[in-house]
Formats: C-alpha cells, structure tokens, sequence
C-alpha cells in the first residue's frame, strides 16, 4: 500500500510542481496540443469508418438474420474502436515526448535541480538522445500493440470480456505510460530499456499507483494536454524515488557571531 501511495503521491506532487511554475506549465502545452489534433483526427477517421471495416472483414455475417447480424458486427465496431482508443492512450504520450524533447528533457532536469540541487545528464548528442527515444518507444509500443491483441481476443469472453478485461487494460496502458514518462528521468542517468523495465517490475505498486490514475485522465482530450508537463515532473519525481535520489540538502543555520571577550579594564 505504501507503494501505490508513493506513486499516486508523486502524480500530484507533479502536477502541484508545474503549477506551481506558470512559465514550464505554458511551454509544455504545444508538443500536447499538436499530437492532440493529430489524434482526434485518426480516432474521428476511425469512428466514421470502423463499421465499413468490420463489415469488410465479417462477410461470413451478410446471410445471417435480425438480430445476431446486427449484434456482432456493433460489438466488433465498439472492440475496434475502444482497441484504438487504447493504443491512442500508449502512444499519445510517446508521441508527444518526441515531439517536445528539448523541453522535457528540460523540465525534468529542473526538477531534479529543485529536488536535489543537481541533474545528471546523458552525455550524448540530440539527436542521439532522439533517435535512442524513438527505437524504445518503438519497441514499447510493440509490446504494447501484443497485450492490445491479447485483450481485444479476451473482450469475446462473455462477462469477463466485459469486466475483467476492460480493467486490465488500463492497468497495461498506465504500466508502459509510467515507464514512457520516467524514461525521460532515466535515460538521463544511463539507463537503457532493459534496466529501465527491470527497476519498475520492482515497483509495480508505484507505477500503477501514477500511470493507471493517469490513463484514465488522458481519455478525456484536452485534460490530457494540460497533464503532460506534470506528468513528466511527476514522472521524474517518482524516478527519484526508484533511484534513490538524495534528499535536497538543508541550509545550513547561521553561525552566532562571537560574544566580545570582557573587558579587563580597571576604572
């Protein structure tokens, strides 16, 4: 319990930590608003044709009768589009931390500066760091894309396919949501995919704890856009924590000046 609270902890303290500085909350609300746009588009490209696919797909179903033929091919309409909407949730965030690199990476050293004093740093080249970002989202993403199939065959199971289901797939999409945020912290401090999937497996608590809660704001367009910027601050608070961070160190107290010795003086 006290992981889940560190990690839901960590998703506000994020959120209160860009508020709080109007200046990163302002600039992170581009990359967010583009990739947004992008998105609505597909999902609405999607809408308007899912059940023309579905139909295409399903010929087996053009002989049957009212209502089984109804029935199917709308619950197949409702599964293609809500496995969109999944993978719209995965990947908008890694889209869109590609998009604002420069000033998420950033961010998340400003925090680390406001946390600890200091931020380390990757050592490589922008492009670099871009290209290195790129393939794990890819690789992310592909892992993604297999739980989504898994889930999508799971959703035909009566009730469970209905219930169950559904819950597990936002615990899936905040798990990898988690680790795409808090790549961004550490990549930073060398951490590469593996070693960076190894550390959240020891907190998994903690990161469905931030990433479920997360998800579940990001359905919602534009909430998902004012976010980002503390979602990334959070995330890197939370890698803090998962790291070991040290703790910010305390000013140190004035020394007293020194007492004047007395006089020995004789009047």
């Amino acid at each position: 319990m006290s992981d889940l609270r560190v990690g839901i902890g960590c998703l506000f303290k994020g959120q209160r930590w860009v508020f709080g500085h109007g200046k990163w909350l302002g600039l992170g609300l581009l990359p967010g608003l583009i990739t947004l746009i992008v998105y609505a588009g597909a999902l609405f490209g999607l809408a308007y044709g899912a059940d023309d696919l579905v139909s295409w797909v399903t010929p087996f179903a053009d002989g049957w009768s009212s209502p089984w033929q109804g029935l199917l091919r709308t619950t197949l309409t409702a599964l293609v589009f809500l496995f969109g909407l999944f993978l719209a949730v995965i990947t908008f965030t890694a889209v869109t931390l590609l998009v604002g690199q420069p000033f998420y990476e950033s961010l998340s050293e400003e925090v680390d500066r406001a946390e600890g004093g200091e931020a380390p740093e990757s050592g490589l080249p922008f492009w670099r760091e871009l290209w290195v970002s790129a393939r794990d989202s890819v690789r992310i993403l592909v892992r993604v894309a297999c739980y989504g199939v898994l889930l999508f065959a799971a959703g035909f199971i009566p009730v469970v396919g209905q219930t169950v289901v559904p819950v597990i797939g936002f615990c899936v999409s905040g798990y990898f949501l988690c680790e795409e945020l808090t790549a961004v912290a550490l990549q930073r401090r060398g951490m590469v995919l593996k070693d960076r999937l190894a550390l959240l497996r020891g907190h998994r608590a903690a990161v469905l704890g931030f990433g479920v809660p997360l998800s579940l704001a990001f359905l919602v367009p534009f909430v998902a856009v004012f976010l980002m910027p503390g979602a990334v601050a959070g995330a890197t608070l939370l890698a803090r924590e998962f790291t070991g961070a040290p703790e910010p160190a305390p000013t140190p107290a004035p020394e007293p000046a020194p007492e004047s010795a007395p006089s020995l003086r004789k009047d």
